[in-house]
């Protein structure tokens, strides 16, 4: 064996003893596997050690969206690997576009098809059962990303944690006719060219939209919108974090009531002590949608 040789392998039998070592921590095991993502640049581990740390041990259901590598069926399967290591007794799930079947292992199984398209998600969903924790770090189209949450968030189990990666694609608008010519001869370049984001901060139709909207709706209860038809989501989620570039949702029953509101109107008590007698002395406008 050469000393080239000799130094590989002593190299490799480091990184895997690294890897046994810094299990329990997901900053600095993530930066064993895939630099470029879980690096500087991202910071999403830090997050995810904070949230996914009391779970660690359980038997979950993980599903990440993305496998990576782009078109090449045998680069990526990093993070699968890094989720396989983190959280010991469970079951990790990817999908992907291109076929990466190449990586699945010992607890890792892998789906190909496109995360837009609801039968191929639920019939993901039926095959895996109960899903604890979704990781999306997949397509860059924001209508794409917008799909997923619509079908996939329902299905996780009360408790489950829903994690959305590149938020920034939210600010980054599609490119011309030009772009798109070039687009078409690199997945990458059409990750930029493709987006459907916005210059504008206030447009309706991007990620980070969407999660303004899922804001509000925590406090669903406290809207003073007298026939207001609460959602979905107003009624099943209970916090939302934002970080930097990342979003992180906690499916749950949110029946938290308000002191003052009650059916999306003032409580009679308030009323009485504003001097009124109905809602409509207060010569409020109410919004005309219920959503």
């Amino acid at each position: 064996m050469s000393q080239m040789q000799l130094s590989k392998k002593t190299e490799g039998i480091f990184h895997l003893v690294n890897k046994y070592i810094y299990r329990k921590d997901l900053v600095k095991l993530s930066s064993l596997y895939d630099n470029a993502k879980w690096g500087e640049t991202h910071r999403f581990a830090q997050h995810y050690q904070k949230h996914f740390s009391p779970l660690r041990l359980k038997k979950l259901n993980i599903l990440e969206i993305g496998v990576g590598g782009y078109d090449n069926p045998k680069a990526g399967g990093e993070s699968l690997r890094m989720w396989k290591q983190y959280f010991p007794k469970s079951m990790i799930y990817g999908i992907d576009y291109v076929d990466k079947k190449h990586f699945e292992e010992d607890r890792i199984k892998i789906f190909q098809g496109d995360q837009s398209d609801e039968y191929f998600l639920k019939k993901v969903v039926s095959e895996i059962g109960d899903i604890h924790i979704v990781i999306d770090d997949g397509s860059s189209i924001n209508e794409h990303r917008i799909k997923t949450f619509n079908t996939l968030f329902p299905a996780l189990k009360e408790g489950g944690i829903y994690a959305e990666e590149n938020i920034h694609i939210s600010y980054w608008p599609s490119l011309g006719s030009k772009w798109s010519e070039l687009a078409e001869k690199s997945a990458f370049l059409a990750n930029c060219v493709n987006v459907g984001g916005s210059l504008d901060l206030n447009v309706s139709n991007t990620i980070m939209a969407m999660y303004k909207r899922l804001a509000d709706g925590l406090n669903y209860q406290e809207f003073l919108n007298p026939g207001y038809c609460p959602s979905y989501f107003d009624k099943n989620i209970v916090s939302i974090h934002f970080y930097h570039n990342q979003v992180i949702v906690y499916k749950g029953n949110n029946n938290e009531g308000s002191n003052i509101i009650e059916n999306n109107t003032i409580r009679p008590y308030i009323l009485e002590e504003l001097g009124v007698e109905s809602l409509e002395d207060l010569g409020l406008e109410f919004p005309k949608s219920s959503q």
